[in-house]
């Protein structure tokens, strides 16, 4: 799993028939992981500006609950606390 901080959220009016329904949130990593941003899907209910945990490849579908989607990240948990990083 990776921690990152959301910073955005996409809209997508065309999109797989499998996706239909979800929201989706630009993710941004701390330095560590060289600042990098992804798109996850988000079943939670994450909101811009919170610290996440995401599952990526595989685990991700299996994370958000889309077994038959094409998700490879997937927010998986809002973190209350984390220490020994800066996102």
């Amino acid at each position: 799993m990776l921690v990152g901080k959301v910073v955005g959220s996409v809209v997508s009016t065309r999109k797989s028939e499998n996706l239909i329904g979800n929201k989706f949130m630009v993710v941004q990593f701390p330095k560590e992981m060289g600042n990098g941003k992804i798109v996850a899907i988000d079943n939670i209910g994450a909101g811009i500006g919170e610290t996440v945990l995401v599952a990526t490849g595989s685990a991700a579908r299996i994370g958000c609950g889309v077994n038959n989607a094409p998700v490879d990240a997937a927010i998986v948990g809002i973190v209350d606390n984390c220490s020994g990083m800066e996102i």
